[in-house]
């Protein structure tokens, strides 16, 4: 009986249908109009005291400009992590994206914030485009931008 237990469980891991302790959610982000190059935005969770804890999503494929996001590279350079599974290509001014983001819902309603880093060649660079607390009620509002961004909305994938 505890042969076939464990050999259920492993294929329940295995499949993904084991209760996964993270949530999906799909973003919009809309960006403003602006002239120039596409905006390459960074998606990171970070905590109470702007620690990042976690890359979510980059929105640039061009590994040569990610130092441009600043405060982001800063905290990659001292611990690299695979993102080529999160990594998708960069918006131009005016339009809009919607990516898949994969939240640990442990992080949901515990201090935590969703921080957009946008920088656009040549352009200022914005560290805090757009914060959005990581809560229920930051997860179904929709946020403006400060920067390139216009605004960004979920909605529960």
């Amino acid at each position: 009986m505890k042969y076939l237990l464990s050999i259920i469980l492993l294929v329940n891991i295995a499949t993904g249908s084991y209760a996964q302790g993270t949530v999906k959610y799909k973003c919009m982000i809309q960006l403003n109009n602006y002239q120039g190059q596409g905006a390459y935005i960074v998606v990171s969770v970070v905590d109470k005291n702007n620690n990042y804890n976690q890359t979510l999503y980059v929105l640039g494929e061009d590994k040569k400009w990610h130092p441009d996001w600043k405060e982001w590279y800063k905290a990659y350079k001292k611990k690299p992590v695979n993102i080529s599974a999160i990594t998708g290509a960069s918006v131009t001014g005016g339009n809009r994206t919607m990516v898949t983001l994969e939240i640990d819902k442990a992080k949901i309603n515990a201090g935590y914030t969703l921080r957009f880093e946008s920088a656009v060649e040549d352009k200022p660079y914005y560290v805090k485009d757009v914060e959005v607390p990581l809560t229920t009620a930051g997860l179904a509002a929709k946020t403006d931008g400060k920067g390139y961004i216009r605004y960004v909305r979920f909605s529960e994938n």
